[in-house]
């Protein structure tokens, strides 16, 4: 090719015009082609939760029962028109146009004792019926609901502070505190969760509880708040402490200590960001077994105290109402059962979306 001919091809290449215009032939030049943009893992691993419908659907339903606990006060005043915490012995309502008194006597064996009305199943006054005080127990099913999903949500934060600060200082500095901090909680491991949890409840429930300036009262919900949150510390820091032994021996660990970079450095920039992901995947499975503790422990008397109520005195108010009004105790049963299902459901989600080596596609 002559030296006129690159220069033509050069001046045709150099007058193309730009993409989206309109050229000499009266055509549009082809858009220019561009890869998007990476994604992060955050975003990789939200796209992937995103797209995992029973992980969606779960977190949709407990949300629901979520927002109807937190409507306890709007329910109590405006539909049930009563009070869930004061007895209602000489109560009256009005069903189909005939007025029932809110304890009717028994009619079952020898006629004795009182029977509370049963559901009418209508949004409105004792929609599920009255406990052997005259409460309403949908209303009480939802300040209860309350109680305990705090209860839940407050001890496994607690739980995860904890497991995480003692699960990283372990694996990371080992030695010494490694041996100190492995040894206490193989202590508490040592311990049958309940029977730690019931034996605690039962020291703390008459005294409550003092360390230094804090001062936990007996019947506050601090109290199994706490005893909850300490005793599954074990469970999540020993996974957490074995994970940290695995990241130092990686490369950008060993090339971080080499360079001279200090401990804090290293523990807030390589460290905790590789180990959020595994404490994020413990959140919804720590509240499904905090939930559950909490309500054991308040069935047992030795959890939530009156005047407060949770799903767990709920159920054993109920308890003696099993054979006449088995709706007492089978509603706060049945959310229970409820929230921790769609706990479980939306946590193997969260770990699905999290893990690297994930079958569920993107695109």
């Amino acid at each position: 090719m002559s030296r006129e001919d690159r220069r033509v091809v050069s001046f045709a290449f150099s007058t193309r015009p730009p993409a989206g215009q309109p050229d000499d032939k009266g055509g549009r030049a082809p858009p220019l082609t561009s890869e998007p943009p990476p994604q992060g893992p955050w975003a990789v691993a939200l796209r992937k939760l995103w797209r995992d419908r029973a992980a969606m659907v779960a977190l949709a339903v407990f949300l629901v029962v979520c927002a109807l606990c937190l409507m306890a006060p709007l329910y109590a005043q405006f539909i049930a028109g009563s009070d869930p915490f004061q007895t209602n012995l000489n109560g009256e309502i009005v069903v189909d146009g005939e007025v029932r008194a809110v304890l009717e006597a028994s009619t079952e064996g020898l006629g004795l004792g009182m029977t509370p009305i049963g559901p009418t199943w209508r949004l409105g006054p004792y929609m599920l019926g009255a406990d052997n005080q005259g409460r309403d127990v949908a209303a009480r099913l939802l300040y209860g609901g309350r109680d305990s999903l705090l209860i839940a949500g407050s001890s496994t934060l607690i739980t995860l502070v904890l497991a995480t600060f003692v699960g990283v200082v372990a694996g990371y500095f080992g030695g010494v505190v490694d041996g100190v901090l492995s040894r206490f909680l193989d202590i508490l491991w040592a311990f049958p969760i309940y029977l730690l949890a019931i034996s605690l409840s039962i020291v703390l429930i008459s005294k409550g509880l003092e360390i230094g300036p804090i001062s936990i009262t007996a019947g506050s919900l601090a109290l199994p708040i706490t005893i909850i949150g300490i005793v599954y510390v074990p469970y999540v820091a020993r996974p957490i402490r074995g994970h940290v032994l695995s990241l130092m021996t990686s490369e950008f660990v060993l090339a971080a200590v080499g360079l001279g970079v200090p401990s804090a450095r290293i523990l807030l920039r390589d460290i905790l960001p590789n180990v959020m992901t595994r404490v994020i995947v413990f959140i919804p499975l720590m509240m499904a077994l905090n939930m559950l503790t909490e309500s054991s422990l308040s069935f047992l008397s030795i959890g939530v105290q009156p005047p407060d109520a949770s799903w767990g005195t709920i159920i054993q108010d109920g308890q003696g109402l099993l054979y006449s009004r088995p709706m007492v105790a089978f509603a706060p049963g049945l959310a229970i059962v409820l929230c921790v299902l769609t706990l479980n459901i939306f946590g193997d989600g969260v770990r699905d979306a999290l893990d690297p080596k994930s079958k569920l596609r993107v695109g």
